[in-house]
């Protein structure tokens, strides 16, 4: 009896009935099903289209009720402080969940922090149940493989502004910027100039801002000749410092919006034979161990980077479980950290 109720259940339509419909080989149209990547974005819209329309039963990639242990965190690179900051906070909030990290950097970009073709591939041959993303740049194509496939995500600290209901956390940056910029306006600096990260950036275009309606607000007129960007490079930033260094009205105080140009700027100065803060007053943005080291002691914007990345795995889980966050942004507060590397003006 039950070999005959088994038999009675309606079987669906086969994966060659779906290729046909869609006009592609039945190889093909496994591997759309099966989440490979190496299919060309109109192949793939016709078969997920013919799909839906035959109402083709796909495995759900993921068992909410029977989620896997693992999940995957995308790290810029693993060499620098910010990156051991992150999975320092992913590892803490991931012991708490009972889940297993899986690390890898880049993952091997071929542009900015764009995951190279294949890489979701692997993810999913990996069977994580979940990826949290650092600094990646991900493409419209990458964020629609993922959307599909069912596999929940996170940035942390993303690049650009993410497409609509992605998720994401990060700091309060135009706060920052504001914080930073007020400082150096109560030690009675006016000649106030900022080197940014890269234009298109999220996070840089927010500090700028701030830095800019500080400005406004203390009535301080705004020299477009004080704005630099470096795109996050110490040598770049050393090299934008020069510039400063050489107009006719120098700064005498300067906004680095990350502490590693920030190393740059003081180079730039020691190269000068110039003295922080005696010659030029310096505030820069992350709290990396690297403020605390170098000397003079860097006056810097903390960030919260190991709790930002708690809270993207704690999202994650959530996401993971079949709830979705009620915001798509989340935003953790900055404080300014006084340390040796701001003077009033002379």
């Amino acid at each position: 009896m039950g070999r005959t109720g088994s038999a009675s259940v309606a079987a669906g339509p086969t994966l060659a009935v779906v290729a046909r419909e869609a006009g592609v080989s039945v190889p093909t149209a496994s591997k759309v099903v099966n989440g490979r990547e190496d299919v060309a974005p109109e192949t793939r819209r016709r078969v997920t289209e013919a799909l839906d329309r035959l109402g083709y039963v796909r495995r759900p990639r993921f068992d909410t009720a029977r989620v896997s242990g693992m999940v995957d965190l995308v790290l810029h690179s693993l060499e620098s402080s910010w990156s051991g900051a992150v999975l320092h906070g992913v590892e803490a909030a991931a012991h708490d969940a009972g889940l297993e990290v899986v690390v890898s950097a880049g993952p091997n970009r071929t542009r900015g922090g764009r995951p190279e073709r294949g890489w979701l591939d692997k993810l999913t041959a990996r069977g994580s149940s979940g990826v949290l993303f650092n600094l990646a740049e991900l493409t419209p194509s990458q964020h629609a493989w993922l959307d599909q496939h069912r596999i929940p995500y996170v940035l942390i600290d993303p690049v650009l502004d993410p497409p609509p209901g992605v998720v994401s956390v990060g700091a309060a940056n135009w706060h920052g910027g504001v914080t930073a910029t007020e400082h150096l306006l109560s030690l009675g600096h006016e000649r106030i100039a900022v080197v940014a990260g890269s234009r298109h950036t999220m996070c840089s275009s927010a500090r700028i801002a701030g830095y800019r309606s500080a400005l406004v607000t203390a009535g301080i007129r705004q020299r477009p000749e004080y704005v630099r960007h470096a795109g996050f490079d110490q040598s770049a930033a050393r090299r934008r410092t020069l510039e400063l260094l050489d107009l006719p009205e120098p700064p005498t105080a300067v906004f680095v919006c990350s502490d590693r140009m920030a190393l740059g700027v003081y180079e730039a100065l020691a190269e000068r034979g110039l003295k922080v803060p005696y010659d030029l007053s310096v505030v820069g943005f992350d709290d990396l161990p690297e403020a605390r080291w170098t000397t003079p002691a860097l006056t810097t914007v903390r960030q919260p980077l190991s709790e930002m990345a708690a809270t993207a795995l704690r999202l994650l889980v959530r996401m993971m479980e079949g709830d979705q966050p009620e915001s798509t942004r989340t935003e953790l507060s900055t404080r300014l950290v006084q340390r040796a590397s701001t003077a009033p003006v002379r």
